[in-house]
This record gives structure tokens, sequence and C-alpha cells, in this order.
């Protein structure tokens, strides 16, 4: 594992929370019932299959899947997997530049990728 990789960690909603203490300066009570209500939000809206569009980052969608026929790795035995609905992520033109360390000037943030 290399040290940059090393370095790296994972941003947790407790993280967000304190980001909003510190950046805004509600109280810590307040910053999380913020958070909760804004993520409480994102998952009704995702549940009703709406798409949930955040205007340079991105889009989340949900997407019906159909039953079929797949394999067990192991055995190699044939297997029905059910229908589902999964929830798919498309980074905006913004945030994929921005993660590519290029220029955002000029980029629209409002995509519909």
């Amino acid at each position: 594992m290399d040290a940059q990789k090393a370095e790296r960690s994972t941003m947790t909603k407790a993280d967000i929370v304190e980001k909003v203490y510190q950046k805004i300066g509600f109280s810590k009570k307040e910053a999380s019932e913020l958070v909760e209500l804004v993520f409480s939000s994102l998952k009704e809206v995702l549940q009703n299959g709406d798409k949930v569009k955040i205007s340079g980052f991105g889009n989340f969608l949900v997407r019906e899947k159909h039953e079929r026929v797949g394999r067990n790795p192991q055995t190699g035995e044939q297997m029905k997997i059910s229908a589902r609905r999964v929830i798919s992520f498309r980074p905006s033109q913004v945030l994929k530049a921005l993660l590519d360390g290029e220029d955002i000037t000029g980029l629209k943030e409002d995509d519909d990728e």
C-alpha cells in the first residue's frame, strides 16, 4: 500500500455533522438534526423512485432490475436472481473534473449527465 492510500480515510455522518458545526456555527445538536434531515429527505425521494440531482455534485438514480438467471460462482449452478431496485450515482462534469485535477472554470454546474 502506498503512503497516499494509507492516509485516506472514510468520511462518516459524524464528520459531516462536525463540518456543519464548524462552518455554520450551529450547535452540535442543530448540526446533527440538519444533516439527519437532509439524509432523511434524500432517502425518502429515492425510496419513491425519484431522481436526486445535486448541482455540481451528481445524480442519484433508482433503477429497476428484472428477474434473471445467474450462476453460483462456487458451484456453477444456475439460480434465479430476483427483481430488485438498485441505486446508482452519476457524478457531474464538475465533480469529474475536480477529481481529475482539471480546471472547472466554464463548466456548467447543473448538468443532466
